[in-house]
């Protein structure tokens, strides 16, 4: 019984690890990732999709992110999404793919970052140590 505790447990905190990593990959640190744009919803026919499953995201150069849906009918959809979403980028359209260019840090956007980075830790902190509790 006490394994099984054990290994449930492990388990719950490699779940939690697993999420820091995908929430750190989400933060815009001035290089082109294609994580940054995971967490966007594109409604594709009246279904929430995310972007991932309708194009493929793509960064060709450093600074520089490039979407290119597999439906061309959708990259209005994909621009607006991009647009309400937060990551702070602007899209550019040119009919086949949509490019968007990473802007270099400011020093306030650094220190935003680090606060963003620090809430992110806490909160995982506080959910291993739930798993530990329980």
């Amino acid at each position: 019984m006490y394994k099984d505790e054990m290994s449930m447990a492990e388990d719950k905190m490699k779940d939690v690890v697993e999420s820091t990593v995908r929430e750190f990959a989400g933060v815009r640190t001035g290089r082109a990732n294609p994580a940054l744009l995971d967490r966007i919803v594109v409604d594709y026919y009246d279904t929430p999709t995310p972007l991932n499953q309708i194009a493929n995201v793509s960064a060709p150069e450093p600074r520089l992110l490039v979407v290119t849906p597999w439906d061309k009918s959708v990259l209005g959809k994909v621009e607006k999404a991009i647009l309400k979403s937060d990551v702070g980028l602007v899209p550019t359209n040119d009919g086949n793919v949509i490019r968007m260019a990473i802007p270099h840090l400011t020093e306030e956007r650094r220190r935003d970052l680090v606060k963003v980075v620090r809430r992110i830790a806490e909160e995982k902190r506080v959910a291993v140590r739930s798993v530990r509790r329980d």
